[in-house]
């Protein structure tokens, strides 16, 4: 049994020593401060020699015999210091004793610390200069790190991982884009739609026109291909004998499709394409029938004009077939003419019931009545008629003394929404509505004025490059040159007029490219090459059909349309007018039959 102390409680100050005679009653516990040590080692970790003797009762050794020589190697728990106030008892006077017979002094409870070192045995001390320096390391991380730096550091890594995983699937979003879109997609299409061989879609293959192909029962072709000379200003004008609206009857899901396509070097991959942007329009028309610049897609305009939207989603309706009577889509374009029909006024105007900005008033009322010709050109329906007739009255009286038109009827002129009013009044046109010769004549007297002559060594045919307006600090344009150049073809220029030509060549000079889109350029110069034939085509074609197909998106909730975040246009005007332009570019091979082909067709 071990002797310990018997140290008072902390009620009890301890007593102070004294040079009387100990309580003889006390017996063992005679000597307070006697207690047994646990055996020492031979030698100790801590020290090279041997270790000092260590005394028994720190109150064995008085005050002025200790010096620094005596000090042990490591520091001795200090017995509490007496309270001043408190007195010793008178020597040779023993403790009261309780009420029963047990020894008379209070026994205490252990402290919890001498519990400790009793059990955990000698005392041993290891110099640091024992351990290695990765030791120390992590013994101070182990037991000196605060637990809000552990989390912080565990919460750090796990966002770093985070944000790495999302760079990774962000870079390989395009490869999936790059490695899906080829020339052989037909064989993986999910709508109806006319699919040809693949064969017979080759570029090679294409002769760029329509003169090489041989009429069969098969591919039935209109009157207008088989026997009227399309030439210049005459190339909308149809015989006595042909049916209203011919040059628009090539659209749908006929043989004259197929034969455009199959001329003109159109694929299923193009079809494809052109489906998957009208179901993306599809999902995106408004409850009302309308759609929106703004959204609810992503990457909207900043400025809304449903009216200018509704008539862009319309035309890409109409130019793959599709009528508010037949084709796939009908009750989506029904729903769209219900909503533009009640913005059509009796003098032809769609602006008056929706507020937008002035610039957005010409754009807006060429693209609708483009439509409402087209639509009745389309399906002949006689209620049309006078409607659309009335739209077009109303784009010859905007028109300014100059010849073209701008942001205020009347007055003032640019090339680029005059191009858009041309376009109105040749789908006029295209569906016998009665357009005065004299507008078209106007419009030659304003291309004049913006086409540009070769300045300071430049070498190019006079009336082959376009500017914007009528100044001089105006520069020329791959944009308003494919305008202008368009222009002239609706207004009779030759096919193989040197100006044309020219032209032709300046445009190719400019192909196709996405790293710097630029849709409205590439939708005017498509027509004109799509006009031009031959070669001029053949070489524009084969960059359309094969890079705006494989820049649509592929997946996700904006499938079939087009990312408008680089195009100069495209980032202002939003998602939609970069899908629709895109669209109509992709059906360009049936959208309007070419105006100066002249058919000399072999029966076998």
């Amino acid at each position: 049994m071990k002797a310990k102390a018997a140290i008072p409680p902390k009620s009890d100050p301890p007593k102070r020593e004294t040079d009387s005679q100990p309580v003889a009653s006390q017996g063992e516990v005679a000597q307070p401060k006697a207690r047994k040590q646990p055996p020492k080692p031979a030698t100790s970790p801590s020290q090279s020699t041997v270790p000092k003797p260590r005394p028994t009762s720190q109150r064995d050794i008085k005050p002025s015999e200790a010096g620094p020589q005596d000090k042990p190697a490591s520091k001795p728990k200090a017995t509490p210091p007496d309270p001043p106030q408190e007195k010793s008892s008178p020597p040779g006077v023993p403790t009261p004793a309780k009420k029963s017979k047990l020894p008379n002094y209070v026994p205490k409870r252990k402290d919890p610390r001498e519990v400790a070192e009793e059990a955990a045995g000698p005392v041993v001390e290891v110099e640091h200069d024992e351990l290695a320096w990765y030791q120390k390391i992590r013994l101070a991380a182990l037991h000196e790190t605060p637990a809000w730096a552990v989390s912080l550091v565990v919460h750090f890594a796990f966002l770093i991982l985070f944000l790495l995983l999302t760079v990774v699937t962000y870079h390989q979003e395009p490869r999936v884009v790059e490695a899906t879109y080829a020339e052989d997609l037909g064989e993986q299409l999910e709508y109806n739609m006319l699919v040809i061989d693949a064969a017979e879609f080759e570029i090679d293959a294409n002769s760029g026109s329509l003169e090489t192909l041989v009429e069969t029962a098969e591919v039935p072709l209109p009157k207008s291909l088989t026997e009227v000379e399309l030439l210049g200003t005459e190339a909308a004008r149809l015989e006595e004998k042909e049916i209203r609206g011919t040059e628009l009857s090539a659209r749908g899901e006929g043989a004259t499709k197929r034969a455009l396509l199959k001329a003109y070097g159109g694929s299923a991959t193009t079809e494809q394409s052109v489906a998957e942007a009208l179901a993306w329009l599809k999902r995106n028309q408004s409850k009302d029938g309308s759609w929106s610049l703004t959204g609810p897609y992503s990457d909207g305009s900043s400025i809304e004009n449903k009216v200018s939207a509704t008539a862009m989603a319309l035309l890409a309706f109409q130019g793959a077939g599709h009528t508010d009577r037949s084709g796939d889509h009908a009750q989506v374009v029904a729903r769209g003419w219900r909503f533009l029909f009640a913005r059509l006024n009796s003098d032809g105007s769609f602006l008056e019931r929706d507020n937008m900005p002035n610039q957005h008033r010409p754009y807006t009322q060429a693209q609708a009545t483009i439509a409402l010709c087209e639509l009745y050109g389309m399906t002949g329906d006689p209620e049309l008629k006078p409607k659309a007739q009335a739209a077009i009255n109303y784009a010859v009286l905007w028109q300014a003394k100059e010849g073209g038109w701008r942001y205020t009827p009347g007055y003032e002129s640019d090339l680029s929404v005059t191009g858009w009013f041309l376009m109105a009044l040749q789908s006029a046109r295209m569906a016998n509505l009665d357009v005065p010769p004299q507008t078209l004549q106007n419009v030659e007297k304003f291309l004049a004025t913006v086409s540009s002559a070769p300045e300071n060594g430049a070498s190019f045919l006079p009336g082959s490059r376009y500017k914007y307006r009528d100044q001089s600090a105006e520069p020329i344009t791959p944009t308003m040159t494919a305008e202008g150049l368009l222009c002239r073809q609706y207004l009779g220029w030759q096919q193989d007029d040197p100006r044309l030509v020219d032209g032709m060549q300046y445009i190719l000079k400019n192909p196709i490219q996405w790293k710097e889109p630029n849709v409205y350029y590439w939708y005017y110069a498509t027509q004109v090459a799509h006009h031009a034939e031959g070669d001029a085509w053949r070489d524009w074609n084969a960059n359309l059909r094969q890079i705006v197909p494989e820049n649509q998106v592929q997946s996700g909730r904006e499938k079939g349309s087009w990312d408008p975040a680089y195009d100069e246009y495209g980032i202002k005007a939003g998602r939609l007018f970069m899908t629709c332009l895109c669209t109509y570019m992709l059906e360009v091979y049936y959208r309007h039959l070419p105006i100066y082909s002249r058919q000399q067709f072999v029966t076998p």
